[in-house]
Protein backbone atom coordinates (compact mmCIF):
# COMPACT_ATOMS: atom_id res chain seq x y z
CA UNK A 1 0.00 0.00 0.00
CA UNK A 2 2.82 2.54 0.94
CA UNK A 3 4.42 1.74 -2.50
CA UNK A 4 0.73 3.02 -4.27
CA UNK A 5 0.82 6.87 -3.21
CA UNK A 6 5.46 6.66 -3.98
CA UNK A 7 4.96 5.91 -7.32
CA UNK A 8 2.59 8.42 -7.87
CA UNK A 9 4.18 11.45 -6.63
CA UNK A 10 7.58 10.12 -8.52
CA UNK A 11 5.39 10.22 -11.82
CA UNK A 12 3.86 13.63 -11.07
CA UNK A 13 7.42 15.28 -9.89
CA UNK A 14 8.82 13.46 -14.02
CA UNK A 15 6.01 15.15 -15.82
CA UNK A 16 6.41 18.59 -13.56
CA UNK A 17 10.27 18.20 -14.51
CA UNK A 18 9.35 17.81 -18.05
CA UNK A 19 7.12 21.22 -18.40
CA UNK A 20 8.90 23.25 -21.27
CA UNK A 21 10.32 26.48 -19.47
CA UNK A 22 8.92 29.83 -21.04
CA UNK A 23 12.08 30.78 -22.69
CA UNK A 24 11.63 27.57 -24.85
CA UNK A 25 8.13 27.52 -25.96
CA UNK A 26 7.25 28.46 -29.32
CA UNK A 27 3.68 30.97 -30.35
CA UNK A 28 1.35 30.98 -32.60
CA UNK A 29 2.77 32.18 -36.36
CA UNK A 30 1.17 35.58 -36.08
CA UNK A 31 1.90 36.47 -32.25
CA UNK A 32 5.52 35.33 -33.36
CA UNK A 33 5.94 37.35 -36.18
CA UNK A 34 4.67 40.32 -34.31
CA UNK A 35 6.72 40.15 -31.55
CA UNK A 36 9.84 39.66 -33.31
CA UNK A 37 9.13 42.76 -35.56
CA UNK A 38 9.11 44.87 -32.03
CA UNK A 39 12.04 43.88 -31.56
CA UNK A 40 13.32 44.89 -34.42
CA UNK A 41 11.96 48.24 -34.36
CA UNK A 42 13.30 48.75 -30.84
CA UNK A 43 17.07 47.76 -32.09
CA UNK A 44 16.84 49.43 -35.74
CA UNK A 45 18.34 52.16 -35.13
CA UNK A 46 21.43 51.06 -33.13
CA UNK A 47 21.79 48.46 -35.80
CA UNK A 48 22.44 51.40 -38.57
CA UNK A 49 23.47 54.00 -36.72
CA UNK A 50 27.07 52.73 -36.46
CA UNK A 51 27.50 52.29 -40.28
CA UNK A 52 25.89 55.94 -40.74
CA UNK A 53 28.92 56.96 -38.49
CA UNK A 54 32.07 54.77 -40.01
CA UNK A 55 30.71 55.10 -43.32
CA UNK A 56 31.61 58.60 -44.42
CA UNK A 57 34.21 58.79 -41.71
CA UNK A 58 36.14 56.03 -44.38
CA UNK A 59 35.28 57.98 -47.12
CA UNK A 60 32.20 55.93 -48.68
CA UNK A 61 29.80 57.68 -50.50
CA UNK A 62 26.50 57.43 -49.86
CA UNK A 63 25.42 54.62 -51.46
CA UNK A 64 28.24 52.52 -50.27
CA UNK A 65 27.37 53.53 -46.65
CA UNK A 66 23.61 52.65 -47.42
CA UNK A 67 25.21 48.93 -48.51
CA UNK A 68 27.49 48.82 -44.96
CA UNK A 69 23.80 49.50 -43.26
CA UNK A 70 22.02 46.95 -45.48
CA UNK A 71 24.91 44.40 -44.60
CA UNK A 72 24.84 45.33 -40.57
CA UNK A 73 21.07 44.42 -40.62
CA UNK A 74 22.15 40.66 -42.70
CA UNK A 75 25.01 39.97 -39.83
CA UNK A 76 22.83 41.13 -37.04
CA UNK A 77 20.34 38.69 -38.05
CA UNK A 78 22.89 35.97 -38.22
CA UNK A 79 23.82 36.66 -34.64
CA UNK A 80 20.82 36.61 -33.17
CA UNK A 81 19.87 33.14 -34.92
CA UNK A 82 23.34 32.12 -33.84
CA UNK A 83 22.31 33.33 -30.24
CA UNK A 84 18.68 32.18 -29.97
CA UNK A 85 18.76 28.96 -31.84
CA UNK A 86 22.45 28.19 -31.61
CA UNK A 87 24.34 24.62 -32.40
CA UNK A 88 26.87 22.36 -30.40
CA UNK A 89 28.17 24.92 -27.66
CA UNK A 90 27.43 27.67 -29.41
CA UNK A 91 24.63 30.31 -28.12
CA UNK A 92 23.00 31.22 -24.37
CA UNK A 93 19.68 29.99 -26.29
CA UNK A 94 18.11 32.64 -24.49
CA UNK A 95 15.51 35.78 -25.90
CA UNK A 96 18.62 37.79 -26.69
CA UNK A 97 19.26 40.04 -29.59
CA UNK A 98 22.70 40.91 -31.50
CA UNK A 99 23.49 43.51 -33.60
CA UNK A 100 26.31 46.26 -34.45
CA UNK A 101 28.18 47.36 -31.25
CA UNK A 102 28.90 51.32 -30.67
CA UNK A 103 31.86 50.50 -28.45
CA UNK A 104 34.31 49.96 -31.51
CA UNK A 105 33.21 53.24 -33.57
CA UNK A 106 35.26 55.14 -31.87
CA UNK A 107 38.45 53.29 -32.94
CA UNK A 108 36.80 52.15 -36.12
CA UNK A 109 36.81 55.92 -37.21
CA UNK A 110 40.46 56.54 -36.07
CA UNK A 111 41.69 53.35 -38.11
CA UNK A 112 39.97 54.77 -41.01
CA UNK A 113 40.67 58.11 -41.13
CA UNK A 114 44.62 56.60 -40.70
CA UNK A 115 44.34 54.68 -43.93
CA UNK A 116 42.33 56.65 -46.25
CA UNK A 117 40.17 54.13 -48.77
CA UNK A 118 41.31 51.17 -47.65
CA UNK A 119 40.49 51.88 -43.98
CA UNK A 120 37.42 49.87 -44.43
CA UNK A 121 39.22 46.72 -45.80
CA UNK A 122 41.80 47.34 -42.68
CA UNK A 123 38.77 47.28 -40.06
CA UNK A 124 37.22 44.24 -41.67
CA UNK A 125 40.72 42.75 -40.67
CA UNK A 126 40.99 43.74 -37.19
CA UNK A 127 37.46 42.71 -36.37
CA UNK A 128 38.18 39.05 -37.95
CA UNK A 129 41.44 38.56 -35.92
CA UNK A 130 39.96 40.42 -32.39
CA UNK A 131 37.03 37.97 -33.08
CA UNK A 132 39.07 35.06 -33.74
CA UNK A 133 40.79 35.79 -30.29
CA UNK A 134 37.79 36.27 -28.46
CA UNK A 135 36.20 32.94 -29.47
CA UNK A 136 39.82 30.88 -28.13
CA UNK A 137 39.44 32.53 -25.03
CA UNK A 138 35.52 32.25 -24.20
CA UNK A 139 35.89 29.07 -21.83
CA UNK A 140 38.49 31.76 -19.49
CA UNK A 141 36.06 34.68 -19.85
CA UNK A 142 32.91 32.99 -18.90
CA UNK A 143 34.16 32.04 -15.68
CA UNK A 144 33.82 35.71 -14.86
CA UNK A 145 29.84 34.63 -13.68
CA UNK A 146 31.92 33.46 -10.42
CA UNK A 147 32.32 37.00 -9.69
CA UNK A 148 28.87 38.16 -9.70
CA UNK A 149 27.20 38.16 -6.92
CA UNK A 150 23.82 40.42 -6.66
CA UNK A 151 25.76 43.40 -5.53
CA UNK A 152 27.45 43.02 -8.73
CA UNK A 153 24.84 42.16 -11.03
CA UNK A 154 22.32 44.44 -9.48
CA UNK A 155 24.83 47.20 -10.02
CA UNK A 156 25.76 46.40 -13.67
CA UNK A 157 22.03 45.80 -14.82
CA UNK A 158 21.26 49.25 -13.49
CA UNK A 159 24.08 50.74 -15.45
CA UNK A 160 22.57 49.26 -18.47
CA UNK A 161 19.51 50.97 -18.59
CA UNK A 162 20.78 54.48 -17.23
CA UNK A 163 23.57 54.27 -19.85
CA UNK A 164 20.81 53.77 -22.57
CA UNK A 165 18.57 56.40 -21.64
CA UNK A 166 20.81 59.24 -22.83
CA UNK A 167 20.12 57.40 -26.56
CA UNK A 168 16.17 57.78 -26.13
CA UNK A 169 16.64 61.51 -24.99
CA UNK A 170 18.70 62.01 -27.77
CA UNK A 171 16.29 60.14 -30.26
CA UNK A 172 13.68 62.01 -28.69
CA UNK A 173 15.46 66.01 -29.77
CA UNK A 174 15.78 64.80 -33.23
CA UNK A 175 18.69 62.10 -33.24
CA UNK A 176 20.96 64.72 -35.17
CA UNK A 177 22.29 67.24 -33.26
CA UNK A 178 23.13 69.23 -35.98
CA UNK A 179 19.97 69.71 -37.34
CA UNK A 180 17.93 73.17 -37.05
CA UNK A 181 15.14 71.40 -35.25
CA UNK A 182 16.98 69.51 -32.82
CA UNK A 183 15.36 69.47 -29.58
CA UNK A 184 12.47 71.32 -30.56
CA UNK A 185 9.05 71.56 -28.71
CA UNK A 186 7.58 69.66 -31.62
CA UNK A 187 10.02 66.51 -31.11
CA UNK A 188 10.28 66.27 -27.56
CA UNK A 189 6.17 67.04 -28.12
CA UNK A 190 6.25 63.61 -30.56
CA UNK A 191 8.21 61.74 -27.78
CA UNK A 192 6.28 62.74 -24.65
CA UNK A 193 2.64 61.60 -27.27
CA UNK A 194 3.84 58.40 -28.00
CA UNK A 195 5.66 57.50 -24.22
CA UNK A 196 1.54 58.35 -23.42
CA UNK A 197 0.51 56.21 -26.15
CA UNK A 198 2.12 53.55 -25.34
CA UNK A 199 1.47 53.85 -21.40
CA UNK A 200 -2.15 54.07 -22.28
CA UNK A 201 -1.98 51.61 -24.19
CA UNK A 202 -0.15 49.08 -22.06
CA UNK A 203 -2.75 50.36 -19.12
CA UNK A 204 -6.10 49.08 -21.27
CA UNK A 205 -5.22 46.49 -23.53
CA UNK A 206 -5.10 43.01 -22.47
CA UNK A 207 -3.31 39.77 -23.41
CA UNK A 208 -1.32 39.67 -26.68
CA UNK A 209 -1.92 42.91 -27.79
CA UNK A 210 -0.61 44.50 -24.56
CA UNK A 211 2.27 42.77 -25.21
CA UNK A 212 2.76 44.45 -27.94
CA UNK A 213 1.98 47.30 -27.20
CA UNK A 214 5.47 48.96 -28.06
CA UNK A 215 5.12 48.35 -31.42
CA UNK A 216 1.66 49.59 -31.73
CA UNK A 217 2.76 52.78 -30.02
CA UNK A 218 5.42 52.80 -32.51
CA UNK A 219 2.87 52.20 -35.38
CA UNK A 220 0.10 54.82 -34.16
CA UNK A 221 3.32 58.00 -33.38
CA UNK A 222 4.79 57.53 -36.52
CA UNK A 223 1.08 57.90 -38.25
CA UNK A 224 0.32 60.92 -36.09
CA UNK A 225 4.18 61.82 -37.46
CA UNK A 226 3.06 61.83 -41.08
CA UNK A 227 1.03 64.84 -41.05
CA UNK A 228 3.88 66.79 -39.65
CA UNK A 229 6.44 66.25 -41.80
CA UNK A 230 8.21 64.08 -39.56
CA UNK A 231 8.23 61.00 -41.63
CA UNK A 232 10.74 60.70 -44.43
CA UNK A 233 9.42 58.90 -47.30
CA UNK A 234 12.67 59.71 -49.90
CA UNK A 235 14.43 56.20 -48.48
CA UNK A 236 11.91 54.22 -50.16
CA UNK A 237 11.76 55.74 -53.36
CA UNK A 238 15.32 55.53 -53.34
CA UNK A 239 15.36 51.79 -52.17
CA UNK A 240 16.14 48.31 -54.51
CA UNK A 241 14.08 45.78 -53.55
CA UNK A 242 16.54 43.28 -53.81
CA UNK A 243 20.00 43.85 -52.48
CA UNK A 244 22.18 41.15 -51.27
CA UNK A 245 25.63 41.62 -49.38
CA UNK A 246 28.04 40.76 -51.83
CA UNK A 247 31.41 38.90 -49.64
CA UNK A 248 34.25 41.38 -49.24
CA UNK A 249 32.64 44.09 -51.62
CA UNK A 250 35.03 46.42 -50.03
CA UNK A 251 38.03 44.13 -51.02
CA UNK A 252 39.80 41.67 -49.22
CA UNK A 253 40.47 42.94 -45.27
CA UNK A 254 43.70 43.77 -44.51
CA UNK A 255 45.69 43.07 -41.56
CA UNK A 256 47.86 45.39 -39.60
CA UNK A 257 48.85 45.20 -35.73
CA UNK A 258 47.95 48.61 -34.67
CA UNK A 259 44.24 48.06 -35.75
CA UNK A 260 44.00 44.77 -34.43
CA UNK A 261 45.24 45.62 -31.07
CA UNK A 262 42.57 48.14 -30.74
CA UNK A 263 39.38 46.09 -32.12
CA UNK A 264 40.79 43.10 -29.54
CA UNK A 265 40.32 45.83 -26.77
CA UNK A 266 36.70 46.49 -28.04
CA UNK A 267 36.64 42.50 -28.24
CA UNK A 268 36.99 42.49 -24.15
CA UNK A 269 34.51 45.36 -23.46
CA UNK A 270 32.33 43.69 -25.64
CA UNK A 271 32.75 40.38 -23.88
CA UNK A 272 32.27 42.20 -20.38
CA UNK A 273 29.24 43.90 -21.40
CA UNK A 274 27.38 40.81 -22.89
CA UNK A 275 28.21 39.14 -19.85
CA UNK A 276 26.52 41.54 -17.80
CA UNK A 277 23.25 41.73 -20.25
CA UNK A 278 23.49 37.59 -20.38
CA UNK A 279 23.01 38.07 -16.16
CA UNK A 280 20.49 40.76 -16.69
CA UNK A 281 18.18 38.78 -18.81
CA UNK A 282 18.73 35.70 -17.16
CA UNK A 283 17.32 37.17 -14.12
CA UNK A 284 14.57 38.69 -15.94
CA UNK A 285 13.21 35.41 -18.01
CA UNK A 286 13.67 33.20 -14.63
CA UNK A 287 16.47 31.14 -16.21
CA UNK A 288 19.63 32.37 -14.40
CA UNK A 289 22.82 32.78 -16.39
CA UNK A 290 25.89 30.31 -15.41
CA UNK A 291 28.83 29.83 -16.66
CA UNK A 292 27.87 27.25 -18.90
CA UNK A 293 25.27 29.59 -20.82
CA UNK A 294 27.54 32.49 -20.18
CA UNK A 295 30.01 30.65 -22.16
CA UNK A 296 27.53 29.87 -25.06
CA UNK A 297 26.70 33.15 -25.33
CA UNK A 298 30.23 34.50 -25.52
CA UNK A 299 31.05 32.14 -28.34
CA UNK A 300 27.92 33.31 -30.30
CA UNK A 301 28.62 36.77 -30.20
CA UNK A 302 32.69 36.37 -31.08
CA UNK A 303 31.34 33.51 -33.97
CA UNK A 304 28.66 36.35 -35.73
CA UNK A 305 31.62 38.83 -35.14
CA UNK A 306 33.94 36.80 -36.75
CA UNK A 307 31.41 35.84 -39.81
CA UNK A 308 30.15 39.48 -40.27
CA UNK A 309 33.23 41.28 -42.32
CA UNK A 310 33.01 38.84 -44.22
CA UNK A 311 29.68 40.33 -45.22
CA UNK A 312 31.08 44.00 -44.83
CA UNK A 313 29.19 44.01 -41.20
CA UNK A 314 31.28 45.19 -38.12
CA UNK A 315 31.53 43.36 -34.38
CA UNK A 316 28.39 42.07 -33.09
CA UNK A 317 26.84 41.93 -29.47
CA UNK A 318 24.32 42.09 -26.85
CA UNK A 319 21.54 44.67 -27.37
CA UNK A 320 20.40 45.92 -24.33
CA UNK A 321 17.99 47.62 -25.13
CA UNK A 322 15.65 44.61 -26.49
CA UNK A 323 15.96 43.36 -22.55
CA UNK A 324 13.69 46.38 -21.44
CA UNK A 325 11.58 44.83 -24.34
CA UNK A 326 11.19 41.14 -22.72
CA UNK A 327 11.29 42.64 -19.39
CA UNK A 328 7.83 44.78 -19.82
CA UNK A 329 6.28 42.44 -22.50
CA UNK A 330 7.02 39.83 -20.56
CA UNK A 331 7.47 37.37 -23.55
CA UNK A 332 10.43 35.41 -22.77
CA UNK A 333 10.18 32.86 -25.66
CA UNK A 334 13.68 32.86 -27.44
CA UNK A 335 11.89 31.83 -30.82
CA UNK A 336 10.28 35.40 -30.70
CA UNK A 337 13.55 36.84 -31.18
CA UNK A 338 14.59 34.41 -33.46
CA UNK A 339 11.99 35.33 -35.59
CA UNK A 340 13.38 39.24 -35.10
CA UNK A 341 16.50 37.46 -36.60
CA UNK A 342 14.94 36.15 -39.37
CA UNK A 343 13.35 39.64 -40.32
CA UNK A 344 16.25 41.52 -39.72
CA UNK A 345 18.04 38.97 -42.74
CA UNK A 346 14.86 39.46 -44.81
CA UNK A 347 15.81 43.16 -44.26
CA UNK A 348 19.03 43.09 -45.28
CA UNK A 349 18.30 41.58 -48.55
CA UNK A 350 15.52 43.81 -49.15
CA UNK A 351 16.42 47.46 -48.67
CA UNK A 352 12.82 48.34 -49.32
CA UNK A 353 11.83 46.96 -46.34
CA UNK A 354 14.04 47.68 -44.36
CA UNK A 355 13.48 51.67 -45.46
CA UNK A 356 9.78 50.92 -44.59
CA UNK A 357 11.11 50.02 -40.96
CA UNK A 358 13.29 53.59 -41.24
CA UNK A 359 10.35 55.55 -41.45
CA UNK A 360 9.64 55.59 -38.01
CA UNK A 361 10.91 59.04 -36.87
CA UNK A 362 13.63 59.10 -34.12
CA UNK A 363 11.75 61.21 -31.66
CA UNK A 364 8.83 58.53 -31.92
CA UNK A 365 11.45 56.05 -31.34
CA UNK A 366 12.89 57.66 -28.38
CA UNK A 367 9.54 58.11 -26.12
CA UNK A 368 9.68 54.41 -26.51
CA UNK A 369 12.67 54.22 -25.70
CA UNK A 370 12.34 55.89 -22.51
CA UNK A 371 10.36 52.89 -21.19
CA UNK A 372 12.29 50.43 -22.59
CA UNK A 373 15.15 51.40 -20.84
CA UNK A 374 13.73 52.39 -17.88
CA UNK A 375 12.86 49.00 -17.43
CA UNK A 376 16.17 47.77 -17.71
CA UNK A 377 17.23 50.27 -14.63
CA UNK A 378 14.03 48.75 -12.85
CA UNK A 379 15.14 45.53 -13.07
CA UNK A 380 18.70 46.48 -11.65
CA UNK A 381 16.92 47.94 -8.61
CA UNK A 382 14.76 45.11 -8.30
CA UNK A 383 18.13 43.19 -7.87
CA UNK A 384 19.84 45.44 -5.86
CA UNK A 385 17.08 44.85 -3.36
CA UNK A 386 17.63 41.25 -2.78
CA UNK A 387 21.92 42.15 -2.31
CA UNK A 388 21.65 42.96 1.50
CA UNK A 389 23.30 46.60 1.47
CA UNK A 390 22.39 47.17 4.89
CA UNK A 391 25.52 44.44 5.18
CA UNK A 392 28.76 45.56 5.34
CA UNK A 393 30.19 48.07 2.65
CA UNK A 394 27.50 47.04 0.10
CA UNK A 395 25.89 50.46 -0.07
CA UNK A 396 29.36 51.34 -0.82
CA UNK A 397 30.11 49.39 -3.57
CA UNK A 398 26.90 50.23 -5.37
CA UNK A 399 27.58 53.87 -4.32
CA UNK A 400 30.90 53.76 -6.21
CA UNK A 401 30.29 51.49 -8.85
CA UNK A 402 27.30 53.53 -9.83
CA UNK A 403 28.99 56.89 -9.62
CA UNK A 404 31.96 55.82 -11.65
CA UNK A 405 29.86 54.05 -14.24
CA UNK A 406 27.94 57.67 -14.39
CA UNK A 407 31.04 59.59 -15.32
CA UNK A 408 31.48 59.10 -19.31
CA UNK A 409 27.08 60.20 -19.31
CA UNK A 410 27.13 63.00 -16.54
CA UNK A 411 30.52 64.37 -18.08
CA UNK A 412 31.70 62.82 -21.79
CA UNK A 413 34.32 64.99 -21.75
CA UNK A 414 35.63 63.88 -18.25
CA UNK A 415 38.55 61.54 -19.93
CA UNK A 416 39.37 64.09 -22.65
CA UNK A 417 43.23 63.76 -21.85
CA UNK A 418 43.43 60.35 -21.14
CA UNK A 419 44.92 58.51 -24.06
CA UNK A 420 42.39 57.23 -27.24
CA UNK A 421 43.10 53.32 -26.60
CA UNK A 422 41.82 53.88 -22.83
CA UNK A 423 39.01 55.69 -24.04
CA UNK A 424 37.60 52.44 -25.74
CA UNK A 425 36.97 51.35 -21.58
CA UNK A 426 36.61 54.55 -20.05
CA UNK A 427 33.83 55.57 -22.26
CA UNK A 428 32.02 52.50 -21.59
CA UNK A 429 29.67 53.12 -17.94
CA UNK A 430 28.99 49.82 -18.33
CA UNK A 431 32.30 48.68 -18.42
CA UNK A 432 34.07 50.61 -15.61
CA UNK A 433 31.07 50.27 -13.57
CA UNK A 434 31.44 46.52 -13.73
CA UNK A 435 35.27 46.74 -13.21
CA UNK A 436 34.84 48.69 -9.90
CA UNK A 437 31.62 46.39 -8.29
CA UNK A 438 33.62 43.51 -9.06
CA UNK A 439 37.02 44.27 -7.56
CA UNK A 440 35.30 46.40 -4.50
CA UNK A 441 33.11 43.27 -3.70
CA UNK A 442 36.11 41.01 -3.52
CA UNK A 443 38.26 43.37 -1.91
CA UNK A 444 35.65 44.08 1.08
CA UNK A 445 33.63 40.94 0.98
CA UNK A 446 36.37 38.23 0.11
CA UNK A 447 40.15 39.12 0.29
CA UNK A 448 41.73 39.07 3.72
CA UNK A 449 39.58 36.48 5.35
CA UNK A 450 36.60 38.44 5.92
CA UNK A 451 32.99 36.90 5.68
CA UNK A 452 30.97 37.20 2.92
CA UNK A 453 27.59 39.00 3.00
CA UNK A 454 27.73 38.63 -0.54
CA UNK A 455 29.01 34.99 -1.94
CA UNK A 456 30.48 34.23 -5.55
CA UNK A 457 28.06 32.75 -7.71
CA UNK A 458 28.80 28.71 -7.98
CA UNK A 459 30.52 27.54 -10.84
CA UNK A 460 28.25 25.59 -12.95
CA UNK A 461 28.74 21.97 -14.11
CA UNK A 462 28.21 20.39 -17.67
CA UNK A 463 24.84 18.59 -16.94
CA UNK A 464 23.36 20.93 -14.54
Amino acid sequence: MAAKPRFRKDTADTSASHETHPVDQTLPPFKMFTSGLQHVAAMYAGVVAPPMIVGPAVGLNARDTAFLMGASLFTAGIATLLQTIGFWKIGARLPFVNGVSFAGVTPMVAIGRERGAEGISVIFGAIIVASVLGFVLTPYFSKLVRFFPPVVTGTVITLIGVSLLPVAFNWSQGGNATADDYGSMKNIGMAGLTLLIVLVLRKVLRGFLQQIAILLGLVVGTLVAIPLNMTDFGAIKDAGLVGFPTPFHFGAPQFEIAAIISMCIVMLVCMTESTADMLALGKIVDRPADERVIEGGLRADTLGSAISPFFNGFMCSAFAQNIGLVAMTKVRSRFVVAAGGAILILLGLCPVLASVIALVPLPVLGGAGIVLFGSVAASGIQTLATAALEKGENALIVAAAVGIGLIPIAAPQFYHAFPSDLLVVLDSGISTGCVVAIVLNLAFNHWGGKGTSTRLLPQARVGE
